[in-house]
Protein backbone atom coordinates (compact mmCIF):
# COMPACT_ATOMS: atom_id res chain seq x y z
CA UNK A 1 0.00 0.00 0.00
CA UNK A 2 0.99 3.63 -0.38
CA UNK A 3 2.52 6.04 2.08
CA UNK A 4 0.88 9.50 1.97
CA UNK A 5 2.08 12.73 3.54
CA UNK A 6 -0.51 15.15 4.95
CA UNK A 7 1.09 18.59 5.14
CA UNK A 8 -0.60 20.87 7.68
CA UNK A 9 -0.39 22.87 10.91
CA UNK A 10 -2.45 24.64 13.54
CA UNK A 11 -5.82 26.01 12.40
CA UNK A 12 -6.27 23.31 9.77
CA UNK A 13 -9.93 22.81 8.85
CA UNK A 14 -10.93 19.75 10.90
CA UNK A 15 -12.93 18.00 8.20
CA UNK A 16 -10.25 18.59 5.58
CA UNK A 17 -7.60 16.82 7.63
CA UNK A 18 -9.57 14.12 9.44
CA UNK A 19 -11.57 12.95 6.41
CA UNK A 20 -8.52 12.30 4.18
CA UNK A 21 -6.56 10.84 7.09
CA UNK A 22 -9.21 8.27 7.97
CA UNK A 23 -10.04 7.48 4.31
CA UNK A 24 -6.39 6.73 3.65
CA UNK A 25 -6.21 4.46 6.70
CA UNK A 26 -9.49 2.80 5.71
CA UNK A 27 -7.98 1.93 2.32
CA UNK A 28 -4.93 0.38 4.01
CA UNK A 29 -2.50 3.21 3.24
CA UNK A 30 -0.06 4.73 5.69
CA UNK A 31 -0.86 8.39 6.40
CA UNK A 32 1.71 10.65 8.05
CA UNK A 33 0.64 14.04 9.39
CA UNK A 34 3.48 16.55 9.27
CA UNK A 35 3.50 20.08 10.69
CA UNK A 36 6.11 22.73 11.43
CA UNK A 37 6.63 21.02 14.81
CA UNK A 38 5.80 17.53 16.04
CA UNK A 39 3.05 18.41 18.54
CA UNK A 40 -0.67 18.33 19.14
CA UNK A 41 -2.25 20.57 16.51
CA UNK A 42 -5.38 22.62 17.09
CA UNK A 43 -7.91 22.07 14.31
CA UNK A 44 -10.75 24.49 13.56
CA UNK A 45 -14.24 24.39 12.08
CA UNK A 46 -15.17 26.91 9.43
CA UNK A 47 -18.84 27.44 8.84
CA UNK A 48 -21.23 30.04 7.53
CA UNK A 49 -23.57 31.95 9.83
CA UNK A 50 -26.54 33.97 8.55
CA UNK A 51 -25.32 37.25 10.08
CA UNK A 52 -21.89 37.13 8.38
CA UNK A 53 -20.83 37.45 4.76
CA UNK A 54 -17.78 35.25 5.34
CA UNK A 55 -17.11 32.11 7.34
CA UNK A 56 -16.67 31.86 11.08
CA UNK A 57 -13.99 29.90 12.88
CA UNK A 58 -14.41 27.79 15.99
CA UNK A 59 -11.93 25.51 17.75
CA UNK A 60 -12.34 21.82 17.02
CA UNK A 61 -10.40 18.68 17.93
CA UNK A 62 -6.76 18.23 18.77
CA UNK A 63 -4.68 16.21 16.32
CA UNK A 64 -1.19 14.81 16.80
CA UNK A 65 1.39 15.63 14.15
CA UNK A 66 3.48 12.51 13.57
CA UNK A 67 6.52 14.42 12.32
CA UNK A 68 7.93 17.89 11.86
CA UNK A 69 8.59 19.22 8.36
CA UNK A 70 12.32 19.00 9.06
CA UNK A 71 11.98 15.23 9.61
CA UNK A 72 10.28 14.67 6.26
CA UNK A 73 12.06 13.14 3.29
CA UNK A 74 9.49 13.52 0.50
CA UNK A 75 11.13 10.71 -1.51
CA UNK A 76 9.72 8.27 1.08
CA UNK A 77 6.12 9.17 0.16
CA UNK A 78 3.85 8.17 -2.72
CA UNK A 79 1.37 11.04 -2.47
CA UNK A 80 0.63 14.35 -0.77
CA UNK A 81 -2.58 15.80 0.68
CA UNK A 82 -2.77 19.46 1.66
CA UNK A 83 -5.84 20.35 3.73
CA UNK A 84 -7.16 23.89 3.97
CA UNK A 85 -8.23 26.11 6.80
CA UNK A 86 -5.79 28.76 7.95
CA UNK A 87 -2.88 26.32 8.24
CA UNK A 88 -1.68 26.86 4.64
CA UNK A 89 -1.33 30.58 5.31
CA UNK A 90 1.34 30.02 7.93
CA UNK A 91 2.98 26.72 6.91
CA UNK A 92 3.89 28.16 3.51
CA UNK A 93 6.43 30.31 5.38
CA UNK A 94 8.36 27.25 6.58
CA UNK A 95 11.63 26.91 4.67
CA UNK A 96 11.15 23.18 3.94
CA UNK A 97 7.67 23.49 2.35
CA UNK A 98 8.84 24.53 -1.16
CA UNK A 99 11.25 21.58 -1.32
CA UNK A 100 8.49 19.16 -0.27
CA UNK A 101 5.98 20.56 -2.77
CA UNK A 102 8.44 20.60 -5.65
CA UNK A 103 9.37 16.97 -5.07
CA UNK A 104 5.79 15.75 -5.55
CA UNK A 105 5.25 17.83 -8.69
CA UNK A 106 8.62 17.07 -10.27
CA UNK A 107 8.12 13.35 -9.66
CA UNK A 108 4.50 13.40 -10.87
CA UNK A 109 3.22 11.92 -7.63
CA UNK A 110 -0.44 12.51 -6.70
CA UNK A 111 -1.15 15.80 -4.93
CA UNK A 112 -4.49 16.68 -3.36
CA UNK A 113 -5.05 20.35 -2.46
CA UNK A 114 -8.37 21.47 -1.03
CA UNK A 115 -9.81 24.85 -0.14
CA UNK A 116 -7.14 27.27 1.15
CA UNK A 117 -4.34 24.77 0.35
CA UNK A 118 -3.93 26.81 -2.83
CA UNK A 119 -2.12 29.45 -0.75
CA UNK A 120 0.95 27.17 -0.70
CA UNK A 121 1.39 27.58 -4.45
CA UNK A 122 2.45 31.19 -3.89
CA UNK A 123 5.81 29.84 -2.66
CA UNK A 124 6.24 27.47 -5.61
CA UNK A 125 4.96 29.38 -8.65
CA UNK A 126 7.29 27.26 -10.79
CA UNK A 127 5.03 24.23 -10.22
CA UNK A 128 1.79 26.23 -10.47
CA UNK A 129 2.66 28.06 -13.69
CA UNK A 130 0.39 26.91 -16.51
CA UNK A 131 -1.56 24.48 -14.32
CA UNK A 132 -5.32 24.42 -13.76
CA UNK A 133 -6.81 24.18 -10.29
CA UNK A 134 -9.76 25.08 -8.17
CA UNK A 135 -9.78 26.32 -4.59
CA UNK A 136 -12.02 28.17 -2.18
CA UNK A 137 -13.41 31.11 -4.15
CA UNK A 138 -11.56 33.71 -2.06
CA UNK A 139 -8.25 32.08 -3.04
CA UNK A 140 -8.73 32.75 -6.75
CA UNK A 141 -6.38 35.80 -6.76
CA UNK A 142 -3.57 33.74 -5.17
CA UNK A 143 -4.09 30.88 -7.63
CA UNK A 144 -3.84 33.30 -10.56
CA UNK A 145 -0.84 35.19 -9.10
CA UNK A 146 0.97 31.87 -8.81
CA UNK A 147 0.50 31.45 -12.56
CA UNK A 148 -2.28 28.86 -12.56
CA UNK A 149 -5.67 29.09 -14.22
CA UNK A 150 -8.50 29.13 -11.68
CA UNK A 151 -11.26 26.66 -12.53
CA UNK A 152 -14.62 27.73 -11.00
CA UNK A 153 -15.75 24.18 -10.18
CA UNK A 154 -15.99 22.24 -6.93
CA UNK A 155 -13.48 19.65 -8.09
CA UNK A 156 -10.79 19.63 -10.76
CA UNK A 157 -8.24 17.01 -11.78
CA UNK A 158 -5.29 17.93 -13.94
CA UNK A 159 -2.44 15.48 -14.38
CA UNK A 160 -1.21 14.62 -10.85
CA UNK A 161 -3.18 17.39 -9.09
CA UNK A 162 -6.62 16.95 -7.56
CA UNK A 163 -7.98 20.25 -6.31
CA UNK A 164 -11.19 20.87 -4.42
CA UNK A 165 -13.25 23.89 -3.46
CA UNK A 166 -14.08 23.11 0.20
CA UNK A 167 -14.98 20.42 2.74
CA UNK A 168 -18.39 19.56 1.20
CA UNK A 169 -16.40 18.26 -1.80
CA UNK A 170 -14.32 15.79 0.22
CA UNK A 171 -16.02 12.57 -0.99
CA UNK A 172 -15.26 13.27 -4.67
CA UNK A 173 -11.90 14.85 -3.80
CA UNK A 174 -10.73 11.72 -2.00
CA UNK A 175 -12.21 9.42 -4.64
CA UNK A 176 -10.13 11.16 -7.32
CA UNK A 177 -7.01 11.31 -5.14
CA UNK A 178 -7.26 7.59 -4.35
CA UNK A 179 -7.71 6.86 -8.08
CA UNK A 180 -4.45 8.70 -8.83
CA UNK A 181 -2.69 6.96 -5.95
CA UNK A 182 -3.64 3.52 -7.32
CA UNK A 183 -2.17 4.23 -10.79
Amino acid sequence: MAKVLILTGDAVEALEVFYPYYRLLEEGHEAVIAAPKKKKLQTVVHDFEPAMETFTEKWAYGLDAHASFDEINPAEFDGLVIPGGRAPEHIRMHEKVPEILRHFFHEGKPVGAICHAALLFAVVPDVAEGREMTAFTNCRPEVERAGARYIPENLHVEKNLVSGHAWPDLPDFMKEFLNLLQK
